[in-house]
């Protein structure tokens, strides 16, 4: 048996746990798809067979996916915030989010199709946001509020002034 986290993220999924761990584990580096338990007997909202929990690591982050069914769902006090080098990562991770069905948000944040939140951050932008000349920081900020998935250039533009 493989050693199980001490400190595991569960997420609940309305019976998509799978498919979101195997899009993730395709999508992120560092990511993987792990132990797949199916439920041994039929109980109320399934049968026999049925997945009920994935493993699955998301850019080393070990993860449960629980197919808890419609009772609860995914929202923004919880996210993956992922940290990119350039803009042609930001971009790969945003249009596989938002391009498999999923949501754009404001400021960097978009969500997947199963309710999941991610913040698809830029390097370039916190550093622009924490520039030690106040008025940078500003500038890159006040751009960044006016974006849905963060633009490196404009970013940079703006701290400039």
């Amino acid at each position: 048996m493989t050693k199980l986290a001490k400190n595991t993220i569960c997420l609940w999924y309305d019976g998509g746990a799978e498919e979101a761990a195997r899009f993730y584990a395709a999508t992120f580096p560092d990511s993987y798809v792990g132990a797949i338990l199916r439920v041994p007997g039929d109980f109320p909202s399934g049968k026999q067979g049925d997945v009920l929990t994935v493993g699955f690591t998301v850019m080393g982050i070990p993860c449960l996916g629980l197919n808890g069914g419609p009772a609860f769902k995914h929202d923004q006090a919880f996210s993956f915030q992922v940290a990119t080098a350039d803009q042609a990562e930001t971009d790969r991770y945003w249009n596989a989010i938002v391009g498999n069905g999923g949501q754009e948000s404001a400021c960097g944040w978009c969500k997947d199709k199963w309710g999941l939140s991610w913040q698809i951050t830029p390097v370039a932008l916190t550093q622009a946001i924490t520039d030690p000349d106040p008025a940078a920081a500003k500038r890159a900020f006040d751009a960044m509020m006016q974006m849905r998935k963060i633009d490196i250039a404009a970013i940079e533009a703006a701290r400039r002034g």
